[in-house]
C-alpha cells in the first residue's frame, strides 16, 4: 500500500494528477488522449513531464492505437478517455485483448458517476469483462498513484492491457499523496516480428484465442492473492460488504463495524476469496458504482447477496443508502430522519459564456421553430436549453450528422419537408463528425450544416486541436486543418460551402436561409475563437439608452449572460393581446463588446459607450 517512511515526498494532489505522477515513475514513454471530462487532466498533467512524449489526438479510438503502437515497440505506454471515449475505442480495444501487449499498456477510462458532464452514465468494468482485461479501481487519489505504477508491470507480467477505472470522485477530489522513488528507467522491451501474434487474420486468431483463455486463468489466480483486494475484519458479522472503489469509503462510514472486502483488482473476481468472506458472515451485501456487475457474477456462482435491488439504481451511492440496504437486510426499522426544512435555491442552469460567437447562431435557430437541428456534444450542446430551445437531439459525438441525413432522407419525397440543420463544433467535427460528412454528400442529403469553429476543444477546457494549429503545449503545430478545403474533399461543392461571423447577424441569418432554401448538402463555417482562448480579443463593454429602450427583450433572446433584467411588466395591446415586457442593463464585468445583442436590438439602444467604460478583465 505504499512506505510510512517521513523520508517520502507527498504532494496534495487529485485523482488526475495522481495516475499521471504514478505513470511517469513507473517509466511512461508516450500518452495519448482525448480530452473528456473527468479524465482530461491525466495527459495534461503528464504532458509536463518532458521525458514523455504526450499528444492530444483526434479521438480515443486513434489514442488507444497510438498507445498500442508504443506498446508494440517496447516502450510504457497510457492512453486516457472518459467512459464514452471507451466506446469510440472499443473496436481497437476488442482486438487489443487478443493480441495482448508488448511493453506496458494503461488504459485510464474515467467513468462519470453521477453524470455530472456526460450524456449518459456507464460502467467500464463491462468492457473488462467483453474483452478479458484485468481491471484496477482505486477508491481515491493515493490508491490511484500506487495501482498506476502497479498496472504497469501487471500489463507486462501478462501482456495484456490493464483497465485503470476512475471515477469522477476519484479523478477530482484531492488528497495527500505519499510518493515513492520512481522505478528504474525499463529498458525497451525488443521488438521482433511475430506475423500470428499481431496481424488478427482469420487464420491467426484460433492460437490468440487460446493465448487468452491461459492468460484469464493466470489473471484470476492473480486477483485471488493480489494485495490490491483486501479483507478489514469488523466485530458486527451479521453483514459483510464487497465492494470496489470511491464507494468504499462511503461503506466504511455507514457500517464501521461490519467486515469488508474491497476488491482493488475487481477483474478477473477473485472467486475464492469472496467464497472465504462470505462465509465469515451472516449475509453479504455488494455495493458498487453504478452497474450490478459483481453482484450477478456472485449470484451466478451461487451466493446468495443482496445488492442493486437495495441501492439507487443510478447515481453515486452514499452512506445513507448503504445504511437504509444493511437496515432493510437486518430487518431493523429505517432510520427516522428529522425535519429539513425546504430551502429556496437559486438554481443557475449552464449557459454559453459572454461573446461566444454561438449565441448569434442560436438566436436565429430559434426564430427557425419549422427546422429540425441536431446537435452534437460540446458547448453548443446548451442550444437545446432556454432561451434558444433550438436543438432537437443531442445523442454522441459526431451524431448529429449521420442523424441528419436520416431525417433529410425520411421526408425526401415530402412536398412539405421540414429544412434540417446540423450543428457541429470544429473538434468534434474532425474527432468523429467527417464520416458523417461523407456520408451527407454521398447520399446527397438535403442538409445544412453549421461547422462551429471556435479555435478550441472549448467545453473541457480549451485544449488544442488540429484545427486551431497548435500542439498540446501550445506550440505551432506542423499542420492546420482548413475546414474549407476539407469539407470540399469530403464532397461538398465548392458553391456550397459559405464563410459565415457568426457576430454579423444580418449576414448569417441570410446566408443560413439561403442554404436552407437550396438543395443538397452545404456547409457553412463560422469561425469566432472561445472567449477563453488567447486569440479571443475583449472589447469595450456595451451600455443600455434607457430612453431608446421600449423593453421588447429581443436582446434577451440572445441568451447573454452579460445582458441582465432590471425590471419586468406586462403591457395590454388595442388588440387585447397581452405582452411582456423586460427591460435590462448589461453587466461590464461580463460584456466582451462582442456586439450580437445590439445587432438583435431593433430600436439601437444598445451600443458602444460614449465615454469609456473601466471593466475588470476575468481572472
Amino acid at each position: 500500500m505504499g512506505s510510512r517512511d517521513s523520508g517520502l515526498q507527498t504532494r496534495f494532489m487529485s485523482g488526475n494528477e495522481a495516475a499521471a505522477q504514478g505513470a511517469r515513475d513507473a517509466g511512461l514513454a508516450v500518452a495519448a488522449a482525448y480530452p473528456g471530462t473527468p479524465s482530461t487532466e491525466i495527459v495534461e498533467t503528464i504532458s509536463h513531464f518532458d521525458d514523455v512524449h504526450a499528444e492530444w489526438s483526434v479521438n480515443e479510438k486513434v489514442a488507444l492505437e497510438v498507445a498500442l503502437g508504443a506498446s508494440l515497440m517496447g516502450r510504457r505506454a497510457l492512453t486516457a478517455m472518459k467512459h464514452v471515449g471507451l466506446n469510440v475505442a472499443a473496436d481497437t480495444l476488442m482486438s487489443a485483448g487478443l493480441t495482448g501487449v508488448h511493453g506496458g499498456l494503461v488504459i485510464a477510462v474515467a467513468d462519470d458517476v453521477g453524470f455530472s458532464s456526460s450524456q449518459n452514465e456507464q460502467d467500464s468494468r463491462v468492457w473488462s469483462r467483453f474483452a478479458h482485461l484485468p481491471v484496477l479501481e482505486p477508491a481515491d487519489a493515493q490508491q490511484a498513484y500506487l495501482m498506476t505504477r502497479d498496472a504497469f508491470e501487471l500489463s507486462e507480467r501478462f501482456e495484456v492491457p490493464v483497465l485503470l477505472r476512475l471515477t469522477t470522485r476519484v479523478c477530482h477530489v484531492k488528497r495527500a499523496v505519499q510518493l515513492q522513488p520512481a522505478m528504474p528507467r525499463p529498458h525497451p522491451i525488443e521488438y521482433r516480428k511475430n506475423a500470428e501474434r499481431w496481424v488478427l487474420s482469420p487464420g491467426h486468431v484460433m492460437k490468440r484465442l487460446e493465448a487468452r483463455a491461459l492468460r484469464d486463468r493466470a489473471l484470476r489466480a492473480e486477483a485471488e492473492r493480489s494485495h490490491w483486494n483486501v479483507v478489514t475484519p469488523g466485530a458486527d458479522r451479521r453483514l459483510g460488504v464487497v465492494t470496489s472503489g470511491p464507494v468504499s469509503h462511503a461503506v466504511r462510514e455507514a457500517l464501521p463495524d461490519a467486515p469488508l472486502l474491497t476488491l482493488g483488482m475487481s477483474a478477473p473476481l477473485p472467486l475464492a476469496l469472496v467464497r472465504r468472506f462470505a462465509a465469515s458472515v451472516a449475509a453479504l451485501l455488494v455495493v458498487e458504482e453504478s452497474e450490478a456487475i459483481v453482484e450477478p457474477e456472485l449470484l451466478a456462482a451461487g451466493l446468495g447477496v443482496h445488492g442493486r435491488s437495495l441501492l439507487p439504481p443510478y447515481g453515486e451511492i452514499n452512506a445513507r443508502h448503504v445504511r437504509d440496504a444493511a437496515r432493510t437486510i437486518l430487518g431493523e426499522p429505517a432510520a427516522s430522519l428529522p425535519a429539513v426544512a425546504a430551502q429556496r435555491i437559486f438554481t443557475r442552469p449552464p449557459t454559453l459564456c459572454a461573446g461566444c460567437g454561438y449565441l448569434g447562431v442560436y438566436y436565429w435557430l430559434s426564430r427557425m421553430p419549422n427546422a429540425v437541428v441536431c446537435g452534437d456534444i460540446g458547448c453548443y450542446t446548451l442550444g437545446a436549453s432556454p432561451p434558444w430551445s433550438s436543438v432537437d437531439t443531442v445523442l454522441a459525438m459526431g451524431a448529429s450528422l449521420g442523424m441528419a441525413g436520416g431525417v433529410a432522407k425520411a421526408q425526401e419525397k415530402e412536398a412539405a419537408a421540414r429544412p434540417v440543420v446540423a450543428v457541429i463544433g470544429d473538434s468534434t467535427f474532425l474527432h468523429s463528425g467527417m464520416q458523417g460528412l461523407l456520408n451527407l454528400t454521398y447520399q446527397q442529403a438535403n442538409v445544412t450544416v453549421l461547422l462551429l469553429d471556435n479555435s478550441a476543444t472549448a467545453m473541457t477546457g480549451g485544449q488544442n486541436n488540429p484545427a486551431n494549429g497548435r500542439d498540446l503545449h501550445g506550440g505551432a503545430a506542423p499542420v492546420q486543418v482548413d475546414f474549407a478545403k476539407l469539407v470540399e474533399a469530403l464532397g461538398v461543392r465548392p458553391e456550397r460551402v459559405r464563410h459565415a461571423d457568426p457576430y454579423e447577424l444580418p449576414v448569417f441569418v441570410k446566408t443560413l436561409r439561403e442554404e436552407m432554401k437550396a438543395s443538397g448538402p452545404s456547409v457553412i463555417i463560422t469561425s469566432r475563437p472561445c472567449v477563453f482562448t488567447p486569440d479571443f480579443n475583449r472589447d469595450l463593454p456595451l451600455v443600455v439608452d434607457e430612453d431608446r429602450c421600449n423593453g421588447c427583450a429581443n436582446c434577451l433572446d440572445v441568451g447573454c449572460p452579460a445582458v441582465l433584467t432590471t425590471r419586468r411588466e406586462q403591457q395590454v395591446r388595442a388588440s387585447g393581446k397581452v405582452v411582456d415586457l423586460a427591460w435590462v442593463k448589461i453587466d461590464p464585468q461580463l460584456c466582451t463588446g462582442c456586439e450580437i445583442c445590439a445587432k438583435a436590438c431593433a430600436r439601437g439602444a444598445i451600443a458602444k459607450p460614449t465615454r469609456r467604460v473601466i471593466a475588470l478583465e476575468p481572472a
